[in-house]
């Protein structure tokens, strides 16, 4: 794999490494939306609400348009969210393992007390 390839790829993933950002995503999923209304859905404080957006554009994981004075957002590649959702399976993978792990050593746990 090529440098310039992983590089890319570093720099989506460093977007996506604010769960603000993760959030914003999300919401896309289906549609796009108004800043406002993304603003009240993920209650964003009106300081931080518009540089997430900003880094996102500024990856070209989201584009907008102007409408008067409205800016609807939404994903440039809606493929973004299958990798998202496979995230979200993995995390949940690593997660039942773990539980597996401490339902296995529980008993002993208990046994040494």
């Amino acid at each position: 794999m090529k440098d310039s390839l992983r590089r890319f790829k570093a720099e989506i993933l460093q977007a996506l490494a604010h769960p603000t950002r993760i959030a914003i995503v999300e919401a896309l999923r289906n549609d796009e939306m108004p800043a406002g209304s993304l603003i009240e859905q993920l209650e964003l404080e009106q300081a931080n609400a518009s540089q997430h957006p900003a880094v996102l554009r500024a990856k070209r994981i989201v584009v907008n348009r102007k409408v008067g004075n409205q800016v609807f957002y939404s994903l440039r590649d809606p493929v973004l969210i299958d990798v998202l959702d496979i995230l979200r399976r993995y995390c949940s993978s690593q997660l039942t393992d773990t539980m597996h792990m401490i339902e296995e050593i529980g008993p002993e746990v208990r046994a040494q007390k």
